[in-house]
């Protein structure tokens, strides 16, 4: 048998940060030799929040770049951009008419999304989940990494590729298969350094609340100088009235490469006065290869397109493969 398939992508809305990286591109990078992995730049996904045309598919490329730059390897992994393959938003419209609309409307962050945007939601933020079940069932992917945000929609992708089984599939023959979750290690859930409660999002209006992966020293000196504290000496893990020392810890220990036993004792006895220089450089020097390897990337854009011509069109022998399935099962003749 080969290898077990994982699929998985990034939004090209704003650059990456810590968050996006310590939370699931460093943990691609990880396992992925043990898996044959496609991660695509959804850019189909940014569109559901109000965007900015003319900087689209320059966000594109610099996600793109960053996935190499991050050490997604291109002998394990393949890397496309989600709009270059028609096949997902064909399928999806293909699944929306099967999905249920009240499956769609008890979807949590549809509801809290919908509240920020007011009378501006639109109909393609309803319809995200089902754009990333195609996705997903699109390559036939036996494992999705996901962190507990994300559970709720990929518990909808098993749900639709389900119900598309039973409808047209045959007890032997299902026509989708269904993805089981990659479940993140502990300790990589970002937290926003404005509000310790809140995760690091490329949404949120502060620049100060996150760290990108491209920002230069001076920014990450002043982010972390700025960021939010308590006034209490002596820096310790999990305390749920601390959770601003927790998270700057967390962001130490995974940083630095320390252990959290290591990172708890070195310190204990420390004030944010000491811990703060020690964050930045630490800080500074893990995104510096990271930062040098971008710059090398953007550098040769012939070779970055080169990269994600054969990422398409790998990406779409899959894709379409599948698509064909489906509409054989839903009864569509095929073109001669």
């Amino acid at each position: 048998m080969g290898k077990q398939r994982v699929l998985s992508g990034v939004q090209p809305t704003g650059n990456l940060h810590l968050g996006n990286y310590l939370g699931a591109i460093r943990n691609w990078v990880e396992i992925q030799s043990q898996y044959e992995n496609y991660f695509c730049v959804v850019d189909l996904h940014a569109i559901t929040a109000p965007h900015t045309p003319a900087t689209l598919a320059q966000d594109t490329y610099t996600i793109a770049a960053l996935y190499l730059a991050c050490g997604i390897d291109l002998q394990h992994s393949t890397i496309f951009i989600q709009s270059h393959v028609s096949a997902h938003a064909e399928l999806t419209w293909l699944l929306n008419c099967i999905t249920p609309l009240n499956w769609l409307e008890d979807m949590i962050q549809f509801k809290e999304k919908a509240i920020r945007q007011g009378e501006n939601v639109n109909v393609g933020l309803l319809d995200y989940p089902v754009l990333m079940a195609a996705d997903i069932l699109l390559y036939d992917a036996d494992k999705v990494p996901v962190g507990e945000d994300q559970k709720q929609h990929l518990e909808l992708t098993r749900d639709i590729a389900a119900r598309v089984n039973h409808q047209f599939g045959k007890e032997k023959e299902p026509v989708l298969k269904l993805p089981e979750p990659l479940i993140r290690k502990e300790g990589a859930r970002v937290m926003s350094l404005t509000d310790g409660t809140k995760k690091m999002s490329k949404s949120d209006p502060s620049e100060l609340s996150r760290i990108n992966l491209l920002d230069p020293p001076d920014a990450i000196v002043k982010k972390i100088k700025k960021c939010k504290t308590d006034p209490m000496r002596g820096l310790v893990f999990d305390d749920p009235e601390r959770p601003e020392c927790n998270n700057l810890l967390t962001l130490y220990q995974l940083l630095s490469g320390k252990t959290k036993e290591a990172v708890a004792a070195e310190c204990q006895e420390m004030g944010w006065g000491q811990f703060k220089p020690l964050l930045t450089e630490t800080t500074v020097e893990a995104l510096k290869p990271i930062q040098e390897q971008y710059k090398e990337i953007m550098g040769d854009r012939t070779h970055l397109e080169s990269v994600l011509k054969e990422g398409r069109e790998k990406a779409a022998a899959i894709a379409n493969t599948t698509l064909n399935r489906v509409k054989t099962a839903f009864g569509y003749s095929l073109p001669l």
